[in-house]
């Protein structure tokens, strides 16, 4: 794919992806059930969480350039099978949560225009099963157009993101601005109905802030397609931490903001937790009129975070049709336009075809989990990639320490959440210090093998055992239908990979490895290093292979030292 794309360019895609119609559902939730005004620190710690698992896949990404994201991690790290299961769920959550974005879509839009009725502009067949029976043509067609862009050109479509994204800003900003001058900080301390609810700003507690954090972690989601787009960056030793942290970053302060925000327009209990910004203003004198305002700007923040959503899920599937674990053409590139044609086109008509028959209630409940499981298994693979080296390190020291490292986090979030009354919180904070001096004698006993040449993640083994921690926890408060749905996916994954991926990846290695007659060629030193110089100046990325000299003529004029060599290879 051609490398395209600036730091500027994956802030705006990380900042687009994540700034989605999450925040407008979520922060009510957050607020009203869980944390009350504190959903300022839930969204704090939610973004923390983020920013460690950005930097998981940062270092991942500067390392391997490629445009598979976390399949390419955990396929260099813990072989082909974990990362197609990965790889496969993950697409699974980008196919279905885009189908939610696109119907949510439709919704904010008849808002935009007056129209509250949520499927006034879904029309209504008779005969089908309920949650079925609305048809979306606005959310088809949105899909669609957003998928001839991405077929047209990535950094048209960068551009395009960007645009919608700034506006979106905008709209962000009116919203902050507002609540802080129409606003009233005693909200911040007082419930609506005193005798009801309990009031502070935290009323509910730790437990509450965290709960909170887990509801508002998902508005979040959406960093981990800007790692797929490292195929397309310059230099993204540099482009790619600067774009994917500092995204993460930009969208916690947004999402702290307009969580004050909400919280001073109306106290938490009255929040409402299906369209809580809307609401809030109507009851603001002489802002009445914003609600149809916020309806178009929650329309562009679902454009823009379904625009980069769906290039993410579409070099997903072309990095798996690369290793032939499904077929190939998924990962034909167009010559034109440098963009994985087929595997958007593919994708595109499979979320436009869900979106137009699933209810949004259908589709929530089956998202989300995949992501954080991805999230729990790079953190897992940077700590093995970073202290094992096959051939000349111990693998074991490592991979007991992960595994103690989950059955502790999986320990304490089953007693977070049988505990509800707080009766036994010694066991959190035993169970907490365990974890940590667990980290401590890994950090000290077993040395980093290798590290990133270019840009490494600071602080390990720390950032990314945190990491783990974090989304284990997070994983213990997804609901039982979201589990199933997870189980009996990735048991159809298993059995096609049983039955095609495994096969088709072991006939791709056979024929690679037929001998193929060779053409004589004459070696140029400084000619060669010049050529070198100039096709990286032009955007060519260099590929590391090792070459094996089976022939004896090749063994004879070849020295011993270059039996393992670094080659520019020059793809036209």
């Amino acid at each position: 794919m051609s490398r395209s794309l600036h730091w500027w360019d994956v802030i705006a895609l990380g900042v687009g992806g994540m700034v989605g119609a999450g925040v407008f559902v979520s922060t009510g939730t957050a607020a009203h059930k869980y944390a009350g005004p504190s959903v300022v620190i839930a969204y704090l710690i939610a973004g923390v969480s983020a920013l460690l698992s950005a930097l998981c896949y940062t270092e991942f990404a500067v390392e391997m350039p490629v445009a598979g994201g976390a399949f390419s991690y955990l396929r260099i790290t813990f072989g082909e099978f974990a990362a197609f299961i990965t790889g496969a769920n993950l697409i699974m959550e980008y196919v279905l949560s885009n189908a939610a974005v696109a119907r949510s879509f439709t919704s904010y839009a008849a808002s935009a225009y007056g129209v509250l009725h949520a499927d006034a502009w879904r029309v209504h067949v008779d005969g089908l099963a309920s949650g079925y029976d609305q048809i979306d043509p606005v959310a088809v067609l949105v899909v669609l157009l957003l998928t001839v862009c991405l077929c047209c050109s990535t950094q048209k479509s960068s551009m395009f993101n960007l645009v919608m994204t700034v506006l979106h800003i905008a709209f962000i900003f009116f919203i902050i601005i507002a609540g802080f001058v129409k606003g009233d900080t005693e909200n911040l301390m007082q419930a609506g109905d005193a005798a009801a609810n309990p009031s502070g700003f935290a009323p509910l507690g730790i437990r509450g802030i965290f709960n909170g954090a887990a509801v508002v972690y998902f508005s979040y989601i959406g960093f981990d397609a800007v790692s797929t787009t490292a195929e397309e960056v310059k230099n993204p030793a540099r482009n790619m931490p600067i774009g994917v942290s500092g995204s993460v970053i930009i969208v916690t302060v947004l999402y702290t903001l307009i969580a004050v925000a909400l919280c001073m327009l109306q106290p938490y209990d009255m929040i409402d937790t299906g369209a809580p910004f809307s609401t809030a203003f109507q009851h603001v004198v002489g802002l009445e009129w914003a609600t149809n305002f916020i309806g178009a700007g929650a329309s562009l923040g679902i454009m823009t975070s379904l625009l980069v959503a769906m290039l993410g899920q579409a070099r997903y599937l072309c990095v798996l049709g690369r290793a032939n674990i499904v077929p190939r053409w998924f990962a034909a590139v167009n010559p034109t336009t440098g963009t994985p044609i087929n595997a958007t086109v593919f994708l595109g008509a499979c979320t436009a075809g869900i979106a137009l028959f699933t209810d949004l209630s259908v589709l929530l409940n089956l998202i989300s989990i995949g992501t954080l499981f991805v999230f729990y298994m790079v953190a897992n693979a940077l700590i093995f990639h970073r202290h094992h080296v096959p051939g000349k390190t111990d693998a074991l020291p490592t991979a007991a320490f992960l595994t103690l490292l989950s059955v502790l986090a999986i320990t304490f979030v089953t007693a977070w959440q049988c505990d509800k009354y707080n009766r036994h919180n010694w066991t959190l904070y035993l169970l907490g210090g365990l974890a940590v001096a667990l980290t401590t004698l890994f950090w000290v006993k077993v040395p980093t093998a290798q590290r990133g040449k270019d840009w490494s993640v600071p602080c390990m083994p720390w950032v990314a055992a945190a990491s783990i921690f974090l989304n284990v926890f997070l994983l213990g408060s997804v609901d039982k239908d979201s589990y199933i749905r997870f189980l009996t996916w990735t048991a159809i994954a298993v059995v096609f990979y049983l039955l095609y991926g495994v096969h088709s990846t072991h006939d791709a290695e056979a024929l690679m490895s037929l001998d193929i007659p060779l053409k004589e060629f004459a070696f140029d030193t400084t000619s060669e290093e010049k050529y070198i110089e100039q096709k990286l100046e032009e955007g060519c990325r260099p590929i590391v292979v090792q070459v094996k000299g089976e022939s004896p003529y090749w063994n004879q004029v070849m020295p011993p030292s270059l039996q393992s060599v670094k080659l520019a290879i020059t793809l036209d």
